[in-house]
């Protein structure tokens, strides 16, 4: 008999923040999606893929037609595409399951993936601190509050959540990305202080693993901080990082440990 071949790999990123990116770095992410798609038995999109998503029955955000289009195409290749909702679009719904064909998370979920078991989840409200987010984050995702934001217009409930939103990465070219991705190490912001919501995301998922032997991985974003961490021997936190900065990603394979990479612009 031949022997069994390795599961596909798994590609994972998280925190693209479509929208309010660059053009460049959202060419960038779907190049990036092709790459992945060619490679990957499955994508796992951890969270805030868009700076703003919500839908109202009929009518869907402007904008992210090329991107849309090439999900839709990787999925009906054969390759699933799982979506966790993040703190700034948890409110995908039928459009994107039915029509695009992605697979919806909006809770941290656990998944045996690459022959490991790996807890996924975005990073907001996890960990210890922040009350003030953890009550709004509650009442943002109340079925109260989402039919209040459903009766606004598209255009008016766009532009509040267009101010509500502090994501700037328009400014950031190729060279600027490529830059502070070979300077900042790994869970650290820039000029080398430790992030104190990648410091909290790291501790929660500590916890995690060592709470539970089974879980072999645990896997946030959220902080926009890249993170690889041997918590254990063959244990690990990762953190995906995020493409507003830093254009980072984790793939997931059978018979290696899990890597942290970069896309490199150049190899487009």
């Amino acid at each position: 008999m031949f022997p069994a071949m390795p599961p596909s790999p798994v590609y994972i990123a998280s925190d693209a923040h479509l929208g309010e990116t660059s053009p460049e770095m959202e060419v960038a992410f779907r190049n990036w999606l092709e790459h992945a798609a060619d490679r990957a038995g499955l994508i796992f999109l951890n969270g805030d893929l868009f700076d703003f998503w919500f839908e109202w029955g009929s009518v869907i955000p402007q904008g992210h037609t090329r991107l849309l289009g090439t999900l839709a195409r990787i999925v009906d290749a054969g390759v699933p595409v799982h979506l966790m909702g993040g703190n700034h679009d948890w409110w995908g719904g039928r459009y994107l399951t039915d029509e695009i064909g992605l697979t919806l998370h909006y809770d941290p979920v656990r998944l045996e993936l690459a022959g490991s078991q790996v807890l996924l989840a975005h990073g907001d409200g996890l960990g210890r601190g922040d009350l003030g987010y953890k009550i709004l984050r509650g009442v943002l995702r109340s079925r109260v509050a989402h039919r209040a934001f459903s009766w606004l217009h598209p255009d008016i409930a766009t532009r509040i959540a267009r101010r509500v939103s502090r994501t700037d990465g328009r400014h950031l070219t190729a060279t600027d990305v490529e830059r502070i991705s070979d300077d900042t190490p790994e869970g650290e912001a820039e000029g080398g202080e430790p992030d104190p919501r990648a410091t909290a995301l790291e501790r929660w998922a500590r916890e995690r693993l060592l709470e539970d032997d089974e879980l072999d991985i645990v896997i946030l974003g959220h902080s926009h901080q890249p993170a690889r961490v041997e918590v254990a021997p063959g244990r690990f936190y990762l953190n995906s990082g995020d493409w507003l900065v830093h254009a980072t990603y984790l793939v997931l394979r059978a018979d290696a440990p899990p890597s942290l990479e970069s896309w490199h612009f150049e190899s487009e």
